[in-house]
């Protein structure tokens, strides 16, 4: 059978060489139209609270500013993970998203809640 193939491709160069042309045009044609993400983004989609509490002991920003953000982001919707770290005078709180969920639409109901548990803050 390959032997007959290669006499057919002898016989008939003219349509080898037009078949090889469509092949190559077919090709650049998919490699121009192909999207490319040279760094996708395969992080989670996280929020991060920064709040600073001057002059206070990690205890102290634990207790006034960590514990109640950290308590309050638990039960934003979609959040898959709520993590809350005190050091002299800030506090960091990382709300982490499930999969899909819009940075956009996780941001706004952060500040909802955020907006809710602000009366609970020290003032400042």
């Amino acid at each position: 059978m390959i032997e007959r193939i290669i006499e057919w491709s002898v016989r008939n160069k003219f349509m080898v060489i037009l078949a090889t042309l469509f092949v190559i045009l077919g090709g650049v044609t998919a490699m121009i139209r192909t999207p490319l993400d040279a760094i996708p983004d395969l992080s989670d989609v996280q929020v991060i609270l920064y709040t600073e509490y001057a002059g206070q002991a990690p205890q102290v920003v634990e207790d006034q500013v960590t514990y109640p953000l950290t308590t309050a982001m638990l039960s934003v919707p979609y959040a898959k993970v709520v993590r809350g770290y005190s050091f002299f005078g800030i506090s960091f709180v990382y709300i982490i998203f499930e999969d899909g969920t819009d940075l956009y639409w996780a941001r706004s109901r952060v500040l909802e809640y955020l907006n809710f548990v602000s009366g609970r803050l020290p003032p400042g």
